[in-house]
């Protein structure tokens, strides 16, 4: 019985302050299972395709061509957002230390997100993926769980859901990212199958649904964002970009949705703004892990204490599904 107490206010103590360093050897065999898991997903999804092989259905070669480019975008915004969850989450529950062992399941399934998104971003041939498609729907659905434990986490702590313990709890909109880049890559699928004339998704025009889609993405994404960097006081004026260019994107993307029109420069602009951003963030976040104690030379602690070196290209992934819905509200316009 006293052992297993000791174990239980162990458990306790790593949840209240976290591992104070990185054990490089756990990493290592998780990073290898992560590997495994995203080496099978590539082999059972089968050889991409080259543009031009295999059967092609009866529309026009131009118009599959054209929904296969915005299906490969979507699958690039999919593969930036399965690389952002996979490296935080790896990182966030290792400092957990795994207390639970649902702590793993993000790390394995973003795995396969990203590869199976990799494996259609490199498929120009016209024909969805049944492998890749389960693999997005997996994705979407275990997004969906992560976002109840992490809910669940923030509220039972002592005081509920107040502000302390949504800094410092389980960061409670992080697994609804692996949800966006399911949808993602399930909606690259689609739109390879879909009749390019008038693309459709869950029965909806998939231009307009897309684009409302990725704006409260976008939505969503900040308002995390704004709360971290809340925590940390605003002390760099650097840390307002990411609660200041982001959301103009996603208003200008959902006025696009409601107009249904693609041509719109403003919005493109934007949003490649809001995409160099994200990958700006990366260096933003870079510098913030060396102005702390010890800097890069203590990164085994750093990188657990400072800002999330994988968080920001979270952005550019919504930013490039953002563009390739114009891409489909443009051709529709056109059809």
């Amino acid at each position: 019985m006293q052992a297993g107490g000791n174990r239980e206010r162990a458990k306790l103590r790593v949840r209240e302050r976290g591992l104070t360093s990185v054990n490089v050897h756990p990493l290592a065999t998780l990073a290898l299972a992560a590997a495994g898991v995203g080496l099978l997903t590539w082999f059972a999804a089968g050889r991409p395709q080259h543009s031009g092989s295999g059967p092609r259905r009866h529309f026009h070669p131009r118009s599959d061509v054209a929904n296969t480019n915005a299906a490969q975008r979507l699958n690039h915004g999919s593969t930036l957002l399965a690389a952002s969850v996979l490296l935080d989450s790896g990182l966030e529950h290792y400092r957990g230390q795994y207390f639970n062992r649902a702590m793993y399941t993000p790390v394995l399934v973003s795995s396969a997100v990203l590869a199976s998104s990799l494996h259609g971003a490199g498929d120009a041939g016209a024909r969805s993926s049944r492998v890749r498609h389960a693999v997005q729907a997996l994705a979407g659905l275990t997004g969906v769980v992560g976002l109840g434990f992490h809910a669940y986490n923030v509220g039972k702590r002592e005081g509920g859901y107040r502000w302390e313990n949504l800094f410092y709890a389980a960061p409670i909109g992080a697994p609804f990212a692996l949800t966006l880049a399911g949808v993602l890559g399930g909606a690259a699928e689609r739109v390879r199958d879909a009749d390019p004339r008038d693309a459709l998704l869950l029965g909806l025009p998939a231009g307009p649904l897309l684009a409302a889609g990725t704006a409260l993405g976008l939505a969503g994404t900040v308002g995390e964002a704004g709360l971290l960097h809340f925590r940390g006081a605003y002390h760099n004026p650097a840390m307002f970009l990411p609660v200041s260019v982001p959301p103009l994107a996603g208003a200008l993307l959902a006025w696009a949705a409601v107009r249904g029109s693609g041509r719109r420069p403003l919005t493109r602009g934007w949003l490649w703004a809001t995409a160099a951003l994200g990958l700006g963030g990366v260096g933003f976040h870079t510098y913030g892990i060396s102005r702390k104690m010890g800097g890069w030379r203590n990164w085994s602690q750093n990188l657990l204490s400072g800002p999330p070196l994988p968080a920001p290209p979270a952005f550019t992934g919504l930013a490039l599904a953002g563009l390739a819905a114009l891409d489909l509200l443009e051709r529709r316009e056109h059809a």
